[in-house]
């Protein structure tokens, strides 16, 4: 097969993750950390771009990487109108909608197609992207709220849950569409979905800081509970509280879970309280899709950077356990499922989708109809 050069761009509400691959051969990767406290001090997260830039410029010297004559960059995919999954060409439509959000997602993936068009201006190659956030395949029942014309959207890690979702069928000796599985991205966001059939079903908002809160999210509140407390906060910083403010980073200063953890091992009575409090939500969240899935449960597949520590997965084990089998995939495949997904475009064994730049799903037939 003929060497394709393939360099990967995974922004992160809390890091830059970078790779270079040659086709399916990780060559270099490094994740670098940004505080939280340091990311706030941008106006929003548009601004961060020369930020991350400058660290992707100080991998590629580090590493004494030329990107003349790359095949491919792949940049994680934001917020643009939600899509089917696969992968996409980038394209100006594309940028604009995850630069404005479109599809309701404000996050830090939304630099991912950015960075590629800055890269792509500089050095060439393929400019895609792959199962973005917003990949949307919930079931009609998921989508319904208790507010007439207000409908639940899919922001979720996609790119990781699939992956990790397909690696686990194997494990099983079956085939990710042959599953039902319940599958969590446990990080500095966390996504709990329900997978059915090769698709996912439902989940929270993990996006939209709905669910539990995270090292940077707020998670479900009560609306009365907002309206109270935070009745006269600015939209820009409650909007923040939902992705990049909330959670440990409202707690502690700051979203470095090493730094909270350290303090739960040293027995930090309220560190302990807010860090076991964290799981205890995951571990409910976890048994809501169990019901989505009517018990029907082939297993819980775990992955995410906080993984790391043992009694994130001791602490859901205890809790869910009895539904299924948990199994635990610490960090994520997002490098790899990029990198495999251009490879792919490259060899022509799939063809690279374009950008609608319209939601995939836009509304019930009926619901005009007072039915």
């Amino acid at each position: 097969m003929k060497r394709y050069r393939i360099f990967v761009i995974n922004p992160g509400s809390t890091s830059t993750k970078l790779s270079m691959f040659e086709n399916d051969t990780c060559l270099f990767t490094e994740d670098t950390f940004h505080d939280s406290s340091v990311l706030l001090t941008f106006p929003t997260i548009n601004d961060q771009l020369d930020y991350r830039m400058a660290v992707i410029h100080r991998f590629l010297e580090e590493h004494g990487i030329d990107l003349h004559g790359v095949d491919a960059i792949v940049g994680r995919g934001g917020g643009c109108c939600s899509i089917e999954g696969g992968v996409y060409a980038i394209d100006d439509a594309l940028i604009r909608d995850t630069r404005e959000a479109r599809g309701g997602l404000y996050h830090a993936s939304m630099l991912g197609v950015q960075m590629a068009r800055a890269l792509h201006e500089e050095y060439g190659g393929l400019m895609l992207m792959m199962d973005p956030p917003v990949v949307d395949e919930l079931c009609d029942l998921a989508r319904m709220t208790g507010a007439r014309g207000v409908y639940r959207t899919a922001i979720s890690h996609a790119l990781n849950l699939k992956e990790t979702a397909r690696r686990h069928a194997r494990t099983l000796g079956k085939r990710y569409e042959d599953c039902s599985l319940i599958v969590c991205h446990i990080d500095g966001g966390i996504s709990v979905t329900a997978h059915r059939h090769g698709r996912m079903i439902d989940g929270n908002n993990a996006g939209g800081g709905e669910g539990p809160f995270t090292p940077t999210r707020i998670g479900s509140m009560a609306v009365t509970d907002i309206l109270t407390h935070f009745a006269d906060t600015p939209r820009e910083q409650l909007k923040a509280l939902c992705s990049q403010a909330g959670g440990l980073t409202s707690h502690f200063g700051t979203s470095n879970s090493d730094t909270v953890h350290r303090l739960v091992e040293q027995g930090d009575p309220r560190a302990v309280r807010v860090w076991e409090a964290m799981i205890y939500q995951i571990g409910k969240a976890i048994g809501e899709m169990a019901a989505v899935l009517c018990g029907e449960v082939d297993g819980i597949v775990l992955t995410g950077g906080l993984l790391r520590f043992d009694d994130v997965l001791e602490g859901i084990r205890r809790r869910c356990g009895f539904i299924a089998p948990v199994t635990a995939y610490p960090g994520e495949f997002e490098q790899e499922a990029m990198a495999a997904g251009a490879l792919r475009v490259l060899t022509g064994e799939e063809e690279a989708r374009v950008y609608p730049g319209h939601p995939v799903w836009t509304g019930f037939e009926d619901e005009d109809t007072g039915n």
